[in-house]
């Protein structure tokens, strides 16, 4: 598959160029509203103060609002419009992404029930 036909695989903790590269870890939000986007836009944030890779930054308009002079890491970020063509894979992941931070809660819920009750 040649480089420009390629698309960047979602996943509910990062983003890959393609199975078995290396995960670029990031952070899916919903914005309901917001007035520079569509309701339902999905916004992805670089985590660990690392930038998108190519072929991801060739996919999206990525923003950096990083102020070199003020701020001492940078942060790329992508909004993702309900328009864009690859909308429903990013969705996809956002919703993988709430599963797994429900899931975690409830354990975390569970243990904490369980010391309340054992004290």
């Amino acid at each position: 598959m040649s480089h420009t036909t390629r698309k960047p695989l979602f996943y509910w903790n990062g983003i890959k160029d393609y199975k078995g590269a290396e995960l670029q870890p990031c952070v899916y939000r919903m914005h309901l509203y917001m007035s520079r986007y569509q309701k339902g836009t999905i916004c992805i944030d670089a985590r660990h103060y690392r930038r998108f890779s190519k072929l991801v930054r060739e996919s999206f308009v990525v923003e950096n609002d990083t102020d070199a002079m003020t701020d001492y890491f940078e942060n790329d970020s992508i909004y993702v419009e309900p328009t864009h063509p690859m909308y429903s894979a990013v969705l996809t992941a956002y919703k993988a992404q709430e599963a797994h931070d429900a899931a975690m809660l409830a354990k975390r819920m569970d243990r904490f029930k369980g010391a309340a009750l054992a004290a």
